[in-house]
């Protein structure tokens, strides 16, 4: 063999080692031993083995035993265990096999008998070891395959958040800082709420750019209309919210899910005055909740071509003024705690 394999002769009487070794030195073994359980047993806690050759009888502790005790430790249950004795009954045969014995064998035995079933059982160990390698690995590739795979999917969702919101920009008076700005106060609201895990912070930092996707059904001349909208013509516009979650409620990736979460719902108003479905409090998902104040907060520090910039300090006092009728209580607790984030953002 080109592998040196480590055994483990165990048997009380040295002259039984001996012989033992003498007969195996050829193949290339390398040898420890020990005359008693409790020494085999200490041995096997500092010293990697391939193989066990144990006596049966033996004082204090006997071969069973030493033989369960290695089978119950986990790093050592798979060690291939060669009963080696002059026991030759039935019974004491069917109990070594019990007892976790790969093999017995009867003394006085022939050297090549021994020589052969030694070399069986570690070559059969090492096959095992081997497979189970390839078995990590193997597992190991599917799972970085998997994660490859899902990174792709994610970072596919976002190439298509980006074309969509780049068609937005097209039919709209809005830019590309304004949904960068939108994306990036919905994420620090997310950040700073209680409830929120890193994992919907980053979620909703890649859907919030979305929050208008319906706008692109809604027709040209009313987005880009310099006067007040008249009655009907605003009862269309809303009608972008349930066109956005339309077009994307379908799908079954978290991220177009929130998107679609937050395109329905982020004009929903927490006294329950907002629309498309009037809904109110905790009923508004925390999503839509939180682009709300983003939205609302972007829109009154930028121009539009119906309305002129307010500062940051005049569109904070407002939103904060909405607490409990437009918007969520806490999260307004939250944008007043950290207000000097939010404006400085709204000056990207």
């Amino acid at each position: 063999m080109d592998l040196t394999f480590n055994i483990l002769i165990i048997d009380d009487i040295t002259e039984n080692i001996q012989v033992a070794m003498n007969i195996l030195k050829e193949e290339n073994y390398s040898f420890s031993f020990a005359t008693s359980g409790k020494e085999a047993l200490d041995l096997l806690k500092s010293s990697h083995f391939d193989l066990i050759l144990l006596d049966i009888m033996m004082p204090e502790m006997d071969g069973y035993t030493v033989c369960k005790k290695i089978k119950s430790a986990k790093e050592l249950e798979d060690i291939p265990i060669i009963f080696l004795t002059a026991k030759s009954d039935i019974d004491s045969i069917s109990k070594g096999f019990k007892s976790g014995g790969v093999d017995y064998i009867i003394k006085p035995f022939h050297p090549e008998e021994l020589i052969a079933r030694v070399r069986t059982h570690l070559e059969l160990y090492h096959a095992k070891n081997i497979l189970r390698h390839h078995n990590i690995t193997l597992k190991t590739k599917i799972e970085e395959k998997e994660i490859r795979l899902a990174k792709e999917i994610e970072e596919g969702q976002k190439e298509l958040i980006f074309t969509l919101t780049e068609l937005m920009e097209h039919t709209s008076d809005e830019t590309g800082k304004h949904i960068k700005r939108i994306a990036e106060h919905a994420r620090l609201l997310a950040h700073y709420h209680p409830t929120l895990s890193p994992h919907d912070e980053k979620l909703i930092y890649y859907a919030s750019p979305m929050h208008d996707i319906g706008k692109i059904i809604i027709p040209q001349e009313l987005l880009h209309k310099n006067e007040k909208l008249t009655e009907s013509e605003f009862e269309k516009m809303k009608e972008h919210t349930i066109k956005g979650h339309r077009l994307l409620q379908y799908s079954s990736r978290q991220l177009i899910h929130a998107a679609g979460i937050i395109a329905h719902e982020h004009h929903e108003k927490w006294d329950g005055s907002g629309y498309p479905r009037g809904l109110k409090g905790e009923e508004i998902h925390i999503y839509g909740r939180i682009v709300a104040i983003a939205d609302v907060f972007d829109a009154l520090t930028h121009k539009r071509s119906y309305k002129d910039a307010w500062s940051a300090e005049k569109a904070a006092e407002h939103i904060i003024a909405k607490s409990g009728t437009h918007f969520d209580p806490e999260l307004i607790e939250i944008f007043k705690a950290h207000l000097d984030e939010f404006i400085a953002i709204s000056k990207l």
